[in-house]
């Protein structure tokens, strides 16, 4: 939720540049779609102020800000495909007393995309998805949403009803519409306990994958993989409960504005870390954070300070049975002038158990932290809290996880990047989970409750992978121009020019362009600027043999956007790469 450079030198790209990924011969040309909104980037936007249903033999583009109002319930059937545009800032918000019922299955996920062509998508292609319920938030009066659009959040109904989303996948949105006001992957103001959310994931966000401002909304298997700020985040007095989350992080990919940060959790009570109340308190349980090394150098600037969990501003947030791996911190209490937050922890309302932190030891100066300015609260030892209650002490190797866990797009070996989730029998993993705290246990929503599921395995994977089918780890070569086709197996698989990547992508300076070619053929390669000029020839008519390639891009590239294309006999792709400094 703060200024970041990347979504607004994205937001610039809005130039014509030649994409023609989409003339692929086994991804036709975008069919006749139905287009939703104004056609302005506008934020009054296009009302929806009837019952309606979108239905899979449809394509649909958000052409603008598009509002389900008061009252009003919109309908979207498996299977189907919802893409944003980029130059009109595309994005759907449900206001308070509207529904948004989108129930997909795991074999017809319904996917909200970029209207980019494969291999030009990037975060921030579009707004996002916005619910703004009428569940308690701590905030005065009739707060209006970040993110710019024109909508309301909060009220005194804890059961609230949104709607539905249920096998929901949203990829490269989070478009900064304003400095210091953008809108995440999924959005979730106010939202209430009668409202359901499971299987749903937010790939390539340009800001926080998933945010709540307060509410009470329970959640289950939630997937974040590849975003540029927070994974999960919590403000407001958001008290809901969720188990099973994953997220999967790009080691060059994070928030570049001055001192930006891109954190696992992190959450406040409020922006000012006051006493208003109800108090940010939710709580998580089951999640795998991981941040993987990077391919080359060290992590981007953003995760230099950055913690699996960032718990500060008076916020009593608290986690159980999460595996961190891979930030500089575990967790990080942060607090004010008053200590509140190491207060919470220290009474207990702010609970942090049974949680595994690899590659974190010594303590405190890695599994944890109290990084306020003013000192902890009297008799409070972060060494303490962490290590009598957690495992501190393991390597990531010993966590005994697969080896592709750590995919994301651009380092995997599998053009699908679809890393094997579920846990290897001799991962220590398998056991070690409690759900005895009494946030774990209890019945009725807004408060401690019975959603949870009891379970041995710590992290959000035990012997049964549930991101199996209906997820897409690698969206940026999925064609989507067929209506009603969503699974990841719907790839570009005949193209001659397969898997075109920027990696690391934002780059500080020297990246690599990587492909796979089908045969071998003879290639051009260039890079090109946002109005279309010639920067940089790679490769003149070189021959490539048949399969991966990997191209140096020249390290000298002054800040911007860059469009690297790839010229074959038979067809032409693009990819956009940003260089942050």
């Amino acid at each position: 939720m703060k200024k970041l450079l990347l979504p607004v030198l994205l937001a610039l790209a809005t130039v014509a540049v030649p994409h023609s990924a989409s003339a692929q011969t086994t991804c036709p040309s975008s069919p006749a779609v139905v287009l939703v909104g104004t056609g302005s980037p506008n934020k009054t936007g296009l009302d929806i102020t009837q019952n309606t249903t979108w239905t899979r033999n449809n394509i649909y583009v958000l052409n603008s800000a598009v509002y389900v109002n008061s009252g009003v319930t919109l309908t979207i059937e498996s299977g189907t495909i919802i893409k944003g545009d980029l130059t009109n800032q595309g994005c759907l918000v449900v206001r308070q007393g509207g529904k948004l019922n989108a129930i997909g299955t795991p074999t017809q996920p319904i996917v909200f995309t970029s209207n980019q062509p494969a291999g030009s998508r990037a975060p921030g292609d579009w707004g996002g998805v916005i619910l703004c319920g009428r569940a308690p938030v701590n905030l005065p009066g009739n707060p209006v949403i970040e993110g710019g659009v024109i909508a309301n959040f909060g009220g005194t109904d804890p059961m609230d009803n949104s709607g539905i989303l249920q096998y929901v996948r949203i990829e490269y949105a989070g478009i900064a519409f304003l400095p210091n006001n953008e809108i995440n992957g999924l959005t979730l103001g106010g939202v209430g306990a009668g409202t359901t959310l499971d299987h749903i994931m937010v790939y390539g966000s340009g800001d926080d994958s998933f945010e709540w401002f307060g509410g009470n909304v329970n959640a289950k298997y939630l997937i974040a993989v590849g975003g540029t700020d927070d994974d999960f985040d919590t403000d407001n007095g958001f008290s809901g409960r969720v188990q099973y989350g994953l997220a999967i992080r790009n080691p060059a990919l994070g928030d570049f504005a001055v001192g930006g940060f891109s954190n696992g959790f992190e959450s406040d009570n409020d922006a000012t870390g006051t006493a208003n109340t109800p108090q940010t308190s939710a709580v998580f349980t089951n999640c795998t954070m991981l941040l993987p090394p990077p391919v080359t150098g060290n992590p981007a600037t953003p995760f230099v300070n950055a913690a699996g969990a960032l718990i500060r501003r008076n916020s009593s947030q608290s986690v159980f049975n999460t595996v961190f791996v891979g930030r500089t911190f575990g967790l990080d209490l942060n607090s004010n002038s008053t200590n509140l937050t190491t207060a919470n922890a220290a009474s207990g309302s702010l609970a942090f158990q049974n949680n595994v932190m690899a590659n974190y030891n010594p303590l405190p100066s890695r599994a944890g932290r109290v990084s306020s300015n003013s000192g902890a609260t009297a008799g409070f030892s972060i060494n303490t809290f962490v290590g009598s209650a957690n495992d501190t002490t393991r390597t990531i190797a010993g966590l005994g996880l697969n080896t592709d866990n750590f995919n994301w797009t651009g380092n995997c070996s599998n053009r699908a990047c679809a890393p094997t989730l579920n846990l290897p029998a001799a991962s220590i993993l398998n056991t070690g989970a409690a759900f005895t705290n009494a946030k774990l246990t209890g019945t009725g929503n807004g408060g401690p409750n019975s959603t949870f599921d009891v379970v041995n395995y710590r992290g959000a994977f035990g012997a049964t992978n549930w991101a199996t089918g209906w997820t897409n780890f690698n969206p940026q070569i999925t064609c989507y121009n067929v209506a009603g086709q969503t699974l990841a197996n719907r790839e570009v698989v005949n193209a001659p020019l397969q898997a075109l990547t920027v990696s690391p992508n934002p780059t500080q300076g020297a990246a690599t362009l990587g492909f796979d070619v089908k045969t071998a053929t003879t290639a051009t390669v260039r890079v090109v600027d946002m109005l279309g000029r010639e920067v940089a020839l790679v490769l003149n008519a070189g021959k490539l043999t048949a399969g991966p390639q990997r191209l140096a891009l020249p390290a000298t590239l002054a800040p911007g956007v860059y469009v690297a294309t790839v010229a074959t006999p038979d067809a032409v792709q693009s990819v956009r790469f940003v260089v942050t400094q």
